[in-house]
């Protein structure tokens, strides 16, 4: 699925008629987060050459999300979990909806942080945030979103998806312009203190140890 992802996305930056996406789940949530069959065999051998090619599948799909030459909105409803969260956070926007939950989950399945997790949080909502959902296992729900500037707005579950819509279509009308604004708003926020993509190898290695420890 993370390759397929990636792939659309490719498509979409080909597509000049492409202005803007928005990164939905199927049945109610966002996204559980990672395949728990990939964890399990990066428990066995984190290092070994078919299950390190997954893991670095799934991290650069949200790098790509987050690298797409169009506006990106997440639309989440239900639950954002781990990787899902970083999934979310890879987007420019986010629209929530109330009962939403999101949490990093890593810990309480005893794996270290990856993708990014950490550098993700702290870009978005702040070094306190970042401590209590990453270290300290804290579950937000959409409103709390909004307030830690998690998301932009916190609506009904069955309106999430209009929402995100509605603000697509804005930034579509024009997608050569939206394009150009996007990449602007990108460089002039700027990245995390540590690159993304630095901080996927930074959490990397101990994610790997903490995957053996729990396969052993």
């Amino acid at each position: 699925m993370a390759r397929e992802l990636t792939q659309v996305l490719d498509e979409a930056d080909r597509n000049p008629n492409v202005g803007a996406i928005v990164v939905q789940g199927a049945g109610g949530s966002f996204c559980a987060g990672a395949n728990r069959g990939t964890l399990s065999d990066a428990g066995t051998d984190p290092a070994g050459e078919k299950t390190y090619a997954a893991l670095s599948d799934l991290y650069a799909s949200f790098i790509r999300v987050g690298s797409v030459r169009v506006p990106t909105i997440g639309a989440i409803q239900g639950a954002a979990v781990g990787a899902g969260l970083n999934l979310a956070l890879a987007t420019d926007l986010r629209i929530v909806g109330r009962k939403a939950r999101l949490l990093s989950g890593f810990l309480r399945i005893g794996i270290h942080p990856g993708g990014g997790h950490i550098a993700l949080l702290s870009r978005v909502a702040g070094r306190e945030a970042a401590a209590a959902m990453a270290v300290f296992g804290e579950e937000i729900d959409g409103e709390r979103a909004v307030q830690l500037g998690l998301a932009w707005e916190a609506v009904d579950d069955e309106q999430v998806l209009d929402r995100a819509m509605e603000l697509a279509t804005r930034v579509a009308f024009d997608p050569e312009l939206g394009r150009a604004v996007i990449r602007s708003f990108r460089l002039e926020t700027g990245p995390p203190t540590l690159a993304w993509d630095v901080a996927v190898q930074v959490e990397r290695p101990s994610q790997m140890w903490s995957m053996r420890r729990k396969d052993s």
